[in-house]
């Protein structure tokens, strides 16, 4: 096909991961200032720095976890005698990840890492899910510990076990369900009991515990939510607890092991690479992390860097599947292709085109997205600054997770019957893509989070500062004559009343009937979502239209923006309807 938008994305080897390191210069070089990284990290980090580390960490995931996703799904994680052993390669591959100072660049100052910007680290982290989705839980978790014992840890415990968990010589887990108590964490019933030195002894069971034990690592330091004896009832009388799998010894090494028992291991529909435990805590030691009773709070430090963890990681797996599709839509020939010459690929069959535009589309949003929503964590430092950053942290989780299932699925029909076939290799990053929209909270709970804490809470005030922001960029777009730049503003304008009127009908529920509001929260959620990826769109192709000369990748902006508008923002107006209506009985 003469014009073919996404012919420059075919990788080089079918079935290869070739990271997007081109999409971030853009993004952060362009779409949002030159000075994104600099005004982040007070000029200690300029865009080509923050480039030079995306370009390595992209040949880092391409060279060494690519390789082994395959291997991760077809032999995964192996239980046997009590211990986890993880498919041959994991272990060099994982001390190589840390020798070359990964986990440490993400990690914060305060923890003792270097400290890089979250628009530099959600580059990273796209490429190690894309890469391997089941080996990126691993360092990705950890950094969820690291920060959660940074914020609640006593200075003794962020001394003795920071520089080992920073450096990766040990992992980190979350141990929050439990076999009653999977979302409802008011039902926990691990006990933890005091043993007057300074230590406490814990006992129960937790369940789904990622990476909860493994081989790559000499010691994992769990934390855990407990109850302690004689506390209040529900949520107020859950406390953090950090639990090692070895005890260490004063002079910082795994000693004695403690009374932390691996179970087993689930048998699970995808990520068979990460190994998902049931551990047995049988009177563990362990030690209070943060004020007792507070523990839902400090675990939520780790939920919410998970919960964007998650975000990003659906984009990810989604860039993954849709270059597997777009390099198969691209040599794949079958059946005549409507007015172009015999032996024309599939990509050119006006629906197989139509997916992968689609997939494409939604997938550049979702990337502009998290460099949007990272910057304004980075740039955090007040209390509007702040709801505006948590503001996208549901909206992101939500929609990243929603869209890798359907965009996984989507490269499937792209690969048609070869897709449902295991050694094509679509279909594992399905498999892998299904519980990202549960795990680290439901869509329904990041939806409810949405509509009850983040736009009620506040009387539509951050909302409403959203709404305003995305009318702001749309002067710049109409004053462009180019006929995307119309559209896109034009569609933009439209979509931005229908959800200010969903907004309100938000608000009208609450009046009238609690149960009206989160009948509709995932429908409110995802029209939100989709306006924020027009919104991205018209950023995109306000930067791209400032060109002098349209690249290849530059018609491809404008050509997924103009898609976007039409296929994926036009739903924003049905899904209104639909918040208007509320619960139906």
């Amino acid at each position: 096909m003469a014009n073919d938008p996404l012919a420059p994305l075919v990788a080089q080897e079918a079935g290869s991961y070739v990271p997007p390191v081109g999409e971030y210069a853009f993004l952060l070089g362009e779409a949002f200032g030159t000075d994104l990284v600099a005004r982040s990290t007070e000029g200690a980090l300029t865009t080509d720095d923050a480039l030079d580390a995306i370009t390595a960490a992209g040949e880092f995931a391409s060279e060494v976890f690519a390789p082994l996703n395959t291997v991760g799904d077809q032999v995964g994680a192996q239980f046997a005698d009590g211990e986890v052993r993880l498919p041959e390669g994991f272990q060099e591959a994982y001390k190589s990840f840390v020798e070359a100072g990964w986990l440490s660049a993400a990690a914060s100052e305060d923890a003792g890492g270097d400290g890089l910007p979250t628009t530099v680290t959600a580059a990273l982290s796209e490429f190690w899910n894309g890469a391997n989705m089941a080996f990126a839980l691993c360092p990705g978790l950890s950094l969820g510990a690291i920060r959660a014992l940074t914020a609640n840890g006593s200075q003794e415990l962020r001394d003795r076990y920071l520089p080992k968990m920073v450096s990766g010589e040990w992992t980190g887990t979350m141990n929050l369900t439990e076999p009653q108590a999977g979302t409802d964490l008011a039902a926990v019933r691990t006990l933890a009991r005091d043993n007057g030195d300074g230590s406490w002894a814990l006992t129960g069971q937790k369940i789904f515990i990622t990476w909860g034990d493994h081989d790559v690592a000499e010691n994992i330091v769990h934390l855990v939510l407990a109850r302690t004896e004689n506390a209040p009832e529900g949520h107020r009388g859950i406390s953090l607890f950090l639990v090692p799998k070895y005890l260490p010894t004063p002079d910082g090494a795994p000693g004695e092991r403690n009374s932390v028992v691996t179970v087993g291991i689930e048998h699970k529909l995808g990520i068979h690479g990460s190994p998902t435990c049931v551990l047995q805590f049988d009177g563990a030691t362990g030690y209070l992390v943060g004020e007792l009773h507070q523990g839902l709070m400090g675990m939520f430090v780790m939920m919410n860097e998970a919960r964007f963890g998650m975000g990003v990681q659906g984009l990810g797996l989604s860039q993954r599947a849709f270059q597997r599709a777009n390099d198969y839509a691209h040599f794949r020939v079958q059946g005549s292709v409507m007015g172009l010459p015999e032996g024309t690929p599939i990509a050119s069959h006006p629906d197989v085109r139509r997916l992968l535009l689609s997939m494409s589309s939604r997938i550049s949003a979702l990337r502009a997205m998290v460099v949007y929503a990272a910057d304004l964590q980075d740039r955090a430092d007040d209390a509007e600054s702040t709801a505006l950053a948590e503001f996208f942290t549901p909206l992101l989780k939500s929609w990243g997770t929603e869209e890798s299932v359907q965009i996984t699925s989507d490269a499937i029909q792209v690969h048609g019957g070869m897709g449902f076939i295991e050694e094509t290799g679509a279909a594992q990053h399905f498999r892998d893509s299904r519980i990202t929209p549960i795990y680290e909270g439901t869509t329904a709970i990041q939806s409810n989070d949405l509509v009850g804490r983040k736009v009620l809470r506040d009387g539509g005030k951050t909302a409403g500062q959203l709404l305003a922001a995305m009318q702001a960029q749309l002067a710049e777009l109409q004053s462009l004559e180019h006929p995307v730049a119309k559209a896109t503003a034009e569609r933009m304008q439209r979509a931005i009343l229908a959800a200010t009127r969903a907004t309100e009908s938000i608000a009208a529920h609450a009046a009238d009937n609690q149960r009206d509001v989160f009948a509709v929260s995932v429908p409110y959620q995802e029209l939100l979502s989709l306006l924020v990826g027009g919104w991205m769109h018209a950023i995109i192709a306000a930067a791209t239209l400032k060109h002098e000369s349209l690249s290849d990748d530059d018609q491809r902006r404008l050509t997924e923006a103009d898609f976007f508008g039409a296929h994926h923002l036009a739903k924003v107006h049905a899904l209104a309807e639909t918040v208007a209506a509320g619960e139906i009985a």
